[in-house]
């Protein structure tokens, strides 16, 4: 290769944000369990509202959620894929179905999930009003970055709070739509629209979060800065005995 053929330091810092933004999208969606997630987290759900429909009973179509729910976690365990998003799913079609079966009310299947989705929405507003929005906290260790976007890299710092408010207000928005349907409407309304809202605004938060980090600065590699570091006091210490021995 000649020189002319040899890349010139902005090709080369393009190619470098490029790998870092490529990085940045894998880890948005493994963070958030992408479509295996969404299919984990939305197919029990739409099974209980069905089969609860038809056959107006609570306990076959609880157990008929949970054992599917089981079911999709052993086809990621067979697969050797990541399970912290199906145990998650696992033990919020368990509570919900518990508590469906105890109080023999339908409703309260989408109970622990909607609190859930209630307590998140509230970590989201609470973490980005006292600067350390969450979305930053979950993605910094997976991008090599940590905490640096906090004191160094302002820029992320502002994408990862627009994104946390993002992810925060839809979820409020959420809550805000199913909790009235839980205390006056009906378990086939309740169960129906919570289906519907399974995964738009799950869509609408990743796409948002998508833009504001594309248009970020690329996040600073803490890791690889340790890495050189530790390698340049190595040579130094190399270059110390070397005096010594001469």
């Amino acid at each position: 290769m000649t020189r002319d053929d040899e890349p010139t330091a902005t090709e080369e810092d393009s190619a470098a944000a490029a790998q870092s933004r490529a990085a940045a999208d894998t880890a948005l969606l493994e963070a958030f369990g992408g479509v295996r997630g969404m299919v984990d987290t939305t197919v029990p759900g739409l099974v209980f509202v069905l089969l609860y429909t038809i056959k107006r009973d609570i306990h076959l179509a609880a157990l008929a959620s949970l054992g599917l729910t089981v079911l999709l976690a052993l086809a990621r365990l067979v697969r050797k894929e990541t399970l912290k998003h199906a145990f998650s799913g696992v033990f919020g079609v368990a509570f919900g179905a518990i508590f469906a079966m105890m109080s023999g009310d339908a409703k309260n299947f989408y109970l622990p999930g909607m609190l859930y989705t209630l307590g998140l929405a509230i970590a989201y507003v609470l973490s980005a009003i006292f600067r350390y929005p969450l979305i930053g906290v979950l993605l910094g260790p997976m991008l090599k970055e940590n905490l640096s976007w906090r004191t160094r890299n302002p820029g992320r710092f502002r994408a990862y709070t627009k994104s946390t408010w993002a992810w925060g207000l839809i979820l409020l928005a959420k809550s805000a739509i199913l909790f009235p349907l839980y205390w006056w409407g009906d378990a086939t309304q309740l169960g129906w629209v919570k289906v519907a809202l399974g995964i738009p605004p799950f869509l609408l938060c990743v796409y948002l979060t998508w833009i504001f980090l594309a248009k970020a600065p690329p996040p600073i590699d803490v890791i690889a800065e340790m890495e050189a570091e530790e390698q340049a006091e190595r040579e130094r210490e190399r270059a110390r005995e070397t005096l010594r021995d001469s």
